[in-house]
């Protein structure tokens, strides 16, 4: 488990440049390193998996999947975290 979590510990270090720009929107608050609330709820939240990076996204009582590999996969991310804010 320890290695486990110094693996993403590593992989979110490398995607810190898109954690900043969740870090600047509003009514969200990271308690964690990659762990977002938003109004005392999960919000938001990464890991791992044998495909790649994944953000989980709350949407209502679910969480959307989204990869986060690619700056182009990191705009898709952005966007729905906007629209997610707005709800």
């Amino acid at each position: 488990m320890l290695n486990a979590h110094r693996t993403l510990t590593s992989l979110l270090v490398s995607i810190e440049h898109l954690l900043d720009q969740i870090r600047e929107k509003e009514g969200i608050k990271e308690k964690k390193l990659g762990i977002f609330y938003g109004k005392s709820k999960s919000f938001l939240h990464f890991h791992e998996d044998p495909a790649g990076l994944f953000a989980d996204l709350s949407v209502g009582a679910n969480f959307d999947r989204y990869p986060v590999s690619t700056k182009q996969e990191w705009k898709m991310l952005l966007k729905a975290i906007d629209r997610a804010l707005d709800a």
